[in-house]
């Protein structure tokens, strides 16, 4: 059975709350190195430094939207083959977003479980 031990997450929320118990609950449940950002320019500097295996986004940050930060990481040769998964309270299938399907890797809504965070995540990157 393949390890997930190593994996790195990069979450990009403003929520100071919902962070710490994404974190904790990845790190004691899956060993995964948990980073976390609450701004759209802390998480490509984060994302671009460190190169996680994948990156959580907030549609929803206060400086920047999640879908403008999407399209950056997306073009940015650094970050651009870091898969994406949305971490959204937002229904991304709304009309009112405008973003390339193929630009993320897949959706997870707020509110969520967060017992079946980590499968969501291994299901939706095909860990």
């Amino acid at each position: 059975m393949f390890s997930y031990a190593k994996r790195c997450i990069l979450v990009i929320d403003d929520e100071p709350d919902l962070c710490c118990i994404v974190k904790l609950t990845l790190e004691r449940l899956k060993s995964w190195k948990i980073l976390t950002t609450e701004s759209a320019q802390a998480g490509l500097a984060q994302a671009e430094m460190q190169q996680p295996d994948v990156i959580l986004l907030d549609l929803a940050l206060p400086s920047e939207d999640g879908l403008t930060l999407l399209q950056i990481l997306k073009t940015n040769s650094t970050t651009q083959s870091i898969p994406v998964i949305l971490f959204t309270a937002t229904d991304p299938s709304s009309n009112s977003l405008k973003f390339d399907p193929a630009d993320v890797a897949g959706v997870i809504l707020k509110p969520f479980n967060v017992f079946q965070l980590a499968d969501q995540i291994i299901e939706q990157l095909g860990w």
